[in-house]
């Protein structure tokens, strides 16, 4: 008899964003010695035991969608190759998509070469979100070792439910209530887009990248203290700034981009949760360009802020969804959904620090890396970063030619430009 799961509120919702994105989270590690595989294969079958919607098919009926159970073979999780070029093996891979009917929903690959190892992974969102993808590596890398160094059998994952509404259960029973009843979506409609080229069927996915050197992000960081800003706030900043010269907004327009939220900031403890999706957005609006790019960052703290101060942030909106998918057949849900959500043009997720001791293998920690979430659809974008090392990376996994790639990496020129102008004298 197959086993079913439950498909949550959240795995609904990436399977509807199947029109605006591929809906993969991607990493990429690198370490400086070679990775034992069979190790790396005993981790990987204790994890898709622990957490068994990674080895599960989704089944749309168009009514009550669930996830089932799927036998698999480790072969078809973990690739291992001896490429010539592990930059190109590693984009080629990353860049793959798993559709949500397949039987499993992560796949990893190790590439060697002159005895290094670069260790890369993508996962369907529908499963789980950034947050929990950090989580589920230092897992991993903490399992690896215990099983390597004394023999521990590598099931130490966390395991429970997959629910939305765990956001709520630190809240007291008002607090609930009025959670609950948060039915208004906060975020308005922007048509500002990201200047690419039409959509085509000739279009291939990519994935541009930007390091942020750590000499530079100290200076981010003194400059936003200076200033009473984040370094999200910082970086924000430089996105809408590089935004109106690239894509040659009026400066007297306002423009929104949208930056995730983990969820899990409602929750105390979220030990005894299995991996899952606690991801909202917020809508960080400028009215202007401003004056200067100073001007601009006042701007998005002033925005940036008002979000932080209210206590339900991120959750507006949510009762929302679960009164569309309850009362109405799957099929209909969607189509109502998708009326009255707008899905971002403009989006940034601060992914946060990937901490390399935490990562390490066998005494190596990783050397550099990097997560990022889906290749967009056009018109949509997403700005991701991670931080390694003090060292910050900024990707952008877009669907496009070789003029959107060139487009992107003057974005990329920009965003530098505008972080030099931010930390002036820092």
């Amino acid at each position: 008899m197959e086993r079913k799961l439950n498909a949550e509120l959240w795995d609904k919702m990436h399977y509807l964003f199947r029109d605006y994105n591929d809906r993969m989270v991607h990493v990429e590690l690198h370490y400086d010695f070679e990775i034992d595989v069979e190790a790396l294969k005993t981790v990987l079958i204790c994890f898709f035991e622990k957490a068994p919607v990674l080895h599960s098919s989704f089944k749309d009926n168009h009514v009550s969608p669930y996830w089932i159970v799927k036998p698999y073979h480790i072969d078809d999780v973990l690739e291992v190759s001896y490429p010539d070029d592990v930059e190109a093996a590693a984009e080629a891979f990353l860049t793959q998509e798993i559709p949500p009917e397949n039987d499993i929903q992560m796949k990893v690959a190790v590439f060697f070469q002159d005895g290094k190892t670069t260790l890369c992974m993508i996962e369907n969102h529908m499963c789980m979100d950034g947050g929990d993808f950090k989580y589920f590596l230092k897992a991993f890398c903490k399992n690896y070792n215990d099983y390597i160094e004394n023999g521990v059998s590598p099931v130490d994952l966390r395991e429970g439910s997959r629910s939305y509404d765990q956001v709520y259960n630190d809240f007291s029973k008002t607090e609930q209530r009025m959670a609950r009843n948060l039915y208004k979506n906060i975020n308005a409609k922007d048509d500002h887009k990201f200047p690419l080229t039409p959509d085509s069927i000739r279009d291939r996915s990519f994935i541009a990248k930007r390091k942020i050197s750590a000499e530079k992000l100290a200076q981010i960081k003194a400059a936003g203290k200076k200033h009473g800003a984040t370094v999200n706030d910082m970086l924000l900043t430089a996105y809408f700034y590089s935004l109106y010269t690239l894509a040659n907004y009026s400066p007297y327009e306002g423009v929104s981009i949208s930056c995730a939220i983990d969820l899990r900031r409602h929750l105390k403890d979220v030990s005894d949760e299995g991996l899952t999706n606690h991801t909202a957005w917020m809508q960080c609006k400028v009215p202007e360009r401003g004056k200067d790019i100073f001007q601009t960052l006042q701007y998005v703290k002033h925005s940036s802020n008002q979000f932080k101060q209210d206590k339900f942030m991120g959750l507006y909106g949510l009762p929302l969804l679960k009164l569309g998918y309850t009362i109405m057949p799957h099929a209909a849900s969607e189509e109502i959904i998708k009326i009255g959500y707008s899905n971002p043009l403009l989006a940034m997720s601060n992914i946060g620090i990937l901490e390399a001791d935490k990562l390490a293998l066998c005494g190596h920690e990783p050397t550099d890396g990097f997560m990022t979430g889906a290749v967009k659809y056009k018109p949509f974008v997403l700005l991701s970063a991670t931080t390694m090392h003090n060292v910050v990376t900024l990707s952008m996994c877009v669907r496009g030619n070789d003029e959107d790639k060139k487009t992107v990496e003057r974005f990329f020129d920009l965003m530098e430009q505008s972080l030099d102008a931010l930390t002036a004298g820092a």
